[in-house]
């Protein structure tokens, strides 16, 4: 039993050995000049995406837009209008706004009627 034992752990050694040794070729074969990285650091610095510290990590990347500045308005505007604007974290997601059909003298009027019928209670003020 313990030969058996023996025998498997000198195989899994002989085997993890060899496959160490082959991914160490594959790295020094993919493996870079310092010219090379030089000129990619320099290519990063220029591009801004080196990071400075903990406070700018991860890196705030620029978007890039294609839309004017009107078209961007002009958006803002349809949503303000469309009621589709959220208001912080208690409005997410932003829900469309109920639009009523009726004007407000048509809801005074169902109010008249509903105190008049007695359908409110005679606590409630408006």
């Amino acid at each position: 039993m313990k030969t058996a034992i023996y025998a498997l752990m000198i195989s899994f050694s002989l085997v993890a050995g060899a496959a160490q040794a082959a991914n160490s070729d594959a790295v020094a074969s993919a493996s870079k000049t310092r010219t090379q990285v030089v000129a990619e650091l320099h290519e990063a610095r220029a591009l801004g995406l080196m990071s400075h510290g903990e406070l700018d990590y991860p890196l705030a990347l620029q978007a890039s837009s294609s839309k004017t500045r009107q078209q961007v308005q002009a958006e803002l505007a349809a949503a303000r209008a469309a009621g589709t604007l959220s208001h912080g974290e208690l409005d997410y997601p932003p829900s469309a706004t109920d639009l009523s059909s009726k004007t407000r003298a048509e809801v005074l009027v169902e109010l008249a009627a509903a105190r008049q019928s007695g359908e409110l209670s005679k606590f409630i003020e408006y």
